[in-house]
């Protein structure tokens, strides 16, 4: 790779049109680069949330049909590109449909543009040539959420060890910060003497809300309450398993929240029981900055930052009863929930951090970008 020591134009490009950490994580690496001086514009459908939302990080955006693998999308964006091609240093794809678009696209741009490909989740890439093209040659760099998924790229499509490097999402460490919990609970009108157990999570399948509602049930004091923090496609689900279980009394949803740092900072316990489609955490590593015990599962990458009984719990994906075994280990034993806190923020604050990330992305990038 070059080594460019200047100003890049980075474009993102986001076929997804839902949010989540994926779309939370470009714009707020894309926030933190323009702070450091380089432009970022991201090229999205003009339905997604990506789109409607990058204003308000002071995120240039623009829109184009990138929702299908067609020919229309391929079109619309290789029109682009080449309109721009002057002025962009470097294109970073994100999700399966973007990154076809792109690389494809690309191949029309004179001087050809140089792609990184961030992979966010942990689902399964099928070993196919085609894949293995899209990675391993069309791709300058891959970076990944996690090295579990870095490993897998390069053990089942080829990717080169050199070309590919591990990057967790970065937390802003002066914001995610532990605090007063009474005084969180008296803003949030939650009960100061309740046993609190939160997630944050978009309300998707695969995040194991109805496994963490599972496990609840199983400890039936009335004290211990479930804080879901999050929206999404289950929700309507989820509170009918509430009513089911007859949970109503000890579990509440209080939808998105734009700043989720005093709800962390009213609870006991952080779960996060995904099943699969993880990465790295970002709710897990707020948690983390807080201070927070954390019960989750190994699913992705989950180990890079979670090591069993020092820095979190790790429990079997699918399994409410182990879940349930956590947190009330946890509520029983306050002094090593308060140990596993302490050592989760410590790591945290070392590895996790927004500054770290967008100090190796920044070299990703400068590395990637063409000269011109």
């Amino acid at each position: 790779m070059s080594s460019v020591r200047r100003p890049l134009h980075i474009i993102h490009t986001e076929a997804s049109c839902g949010w989540g950490g994926q779309e939370i994580r470009i714009l707020e690496e894309s926030r933190g680069l323009i702070a450091r001086g380089h432009r970022i514009t991201i090229l999205a459908p003009a339905e997604s949330n990506i789109y409607r939302r990058a204003g308000e990080w002071g995120v240039s955006a623009v829109a184009l049909p990138l929702v299908k693998k067609r020919i229309g999308p391929l079109l619309a964006l290789r029109g682009w590109l080449i309109a721009n091609a002057h002025d962009v240093d470097v294109l970073n794809t994100h999700s399966s449909t973007d990154s076809w678009l792109a690389a494809l696209a690309t191949r029309s741009v004179s001087p050809r543009l140089p792609i990184v490909r961030t992979r966010h989740i942990s689902a399964p890439v099928r070993a196919s040539a085609a894949n293995r093209w899209l990675y391993a040659k069309a791709a300058t760099h891959v970076v990944t959420t996690g090295e579990t998924l870095r490993r897998e790229l390069i053990d089942n499509l080829g990717v080169a060890e050199a070309s590919s490097t591990s990057i967790p999402t970065g937390i802003d460490t002066t914001r995610f910060q532990p605090g007063n919990k009474a005084a969180a609970r008296a803003q949030l009108g939650l009960a100061t003497d309740a046993f609190w157990v939160g997630i944050v999570a978009t309300l998707r399948s695969w995040k194991g809300h109805g496994y963490l509602l599972e496990a609840i049930e199983q400890l039936p004091d009335p004290h211990l309450r479930l804080l879901i923090v999050g929206d999404g496609p289950q929700r309507d689900a989820l509170e009918t398993k509430v009513r089911d279980l007859g949970l109503a009394d000890r579990v509440r949803f209080v939808g998105e929240q734009k700043d989720v740092v005093p709800w962390l900072q009213a609870l006991d316990v952080f779960a996060l029981p995904s099943y699969a489609n993880e990465g790295v955490s970002q709710s897990v590593m707020q948690a983390m900055l807080v201070g927070l015990p954390i019960v989750t599962t190994a699913v992705g990458s989950m180990r890079d930052i979670i090591d069993n009984r020092h820095t979190g719990l790790i429990v079997a994906p699918e399994d409410a009863v182990q879940l349930a075994d956590a947190i009330q280990s946890l509520r029983s034993d306050p002094v090593a929930a308060q140990m596993l806190g302490e050592r989760a923020r410590a790591f945290a604050l070392e590895h996790c951090s927004l500054e770290r990330m967008l100090d190796r992305m920044e070299a990703i990038f400068m590395g990637a970008a063409r000269q011109r």
